[in-house]
């Protein structure tokens, strides 16, 4: 998350200013996810960003067209999240300047 974070400064966003963060934490329990997901399309933000698989396919299930980042997700094409890691289509998508599992 901090790679991603530094990324985000080297294009010229500066959190608290220029962006604003929310962070939603599922506390171990992945059943919490569809309502966390949820939450975010509630408050309407721009894209959500995920460092887990289950997050991943929760943000997607919330079925807006909300863009979602991912971070560290083992397989995404096997998880069924994108088509393919070159070509991911629809609005899911993979951090390409993050570190992967």
């Amino acid at each position: 998350m901090e790679q991603f974070r530094a990324g985000l400064q080297e294009l010229g966003y500066v959190e608290k200013k220029t962006i604003l963060m929310e962070h939603r934490y599922a506390e171990g329990n992945p059943k919490r996810l569809p309502s966390l997901a949820g939450e975010l399309v509630d408050r309407d933000v721009a894209v959500i960003v995920t460092t887990s698989t289950e997050g991943a396919l929760a943000a997607k299930r919330v079925g807006t067209d909300m863009r979602i980042v991912m971070i560290g997700i083992g397989d995404p094409v096997e998880a069924g999240l994108v088509a393919s890691l070159a070509r991911p289509g629809g609005n899911v998508t993979v951090c390409r300047r993050c570190p992967q599992s």
